[in-house]
């Protein structure tokens, strides 16, 4: 009777674990994503080239994302204003600038993301502890794609994988999004010094 009580549990545990655990929904992660609108987190980024830089990301959606290197690195990255503009402190010139529209982050940092949009996604996959989106821009996949990881319960965006439209990877892995009350100030790449 015992190991028929245990056998019992240990299936409804199994069961329970196994239902918690399971690839989340484009749904879910568009929900997710839609109720981050302002949050911080360290980051790692790991480079094309193998090098790896490590820093504060700041995040204000819509439109907004602030990459603040730390040092030795000496690069400051703006999303303002529909451009994105990467500024070389050691330089001191004018900032390197393309349009947001033009890269894969703009699809997290829309003031709508759906990633049911036909054409967006091109993966989507679980290994048993986060669930995998690879999503582009359906009408310019030549801009590249970023892929996306998530862990579940609750939701949470752990790292992405930006595929630039000349097949460059570059990877970064935060340290936990927590939400923050930041200024539009932040962002504006009029008061970059």
């Amino acid at each position: 009777m015992l190991r028929l009580i245990t056998a019992a549990l240990t299936a409804l545990v199994l069961t329970t674990v196994s239902a918690a655990a399971q690839q989340l929904s484009l749904n879910q992660i568009s929900q997710y994503l839609n109720s981050i609108q302002s949050a911080k987190s360290p980051f790692t980024q790991i480079n094309g080239d193998g090098t790896i830089s490590t820093g504060t990301i700041s995040i204000k959606r819509p439109g907004k994302v602030r990459f603040e290197y730390n040092p030795p690195e000496q690069a400051l990255v703006l999303a303002w204003s529909g451009a994105v503009y990467v500024f070389d402190k050691k330089v001191r010139g004018q900032p390197e600038t393309y349009p947001l529209s033009q890269t894969p982050l703009s699809i997290i940092l829309e003031r709508n993301v759906n990633l049911a949009q036909r054409g967006m996604v091109t993966g989507h996959s679980y290994d048993g502890t986060a669930t995998t989106v690879t999503a582009q821009d359906p009408r310019h996949p030549e801009y590249g794609s970023i892929q996306m990881k998530f862990t579940g319960n609750p939701v949470e965006l752990r790292q992405w994988i930006i595929r630039d439209g000349n097949g460059n990877n570059t990877t970064v892995v935060l340290g936990g999004l927590q939400k923050a009350n930041l200024p539009n100030s932040l962002f504006d790449v009029n008061r970059v010094n």
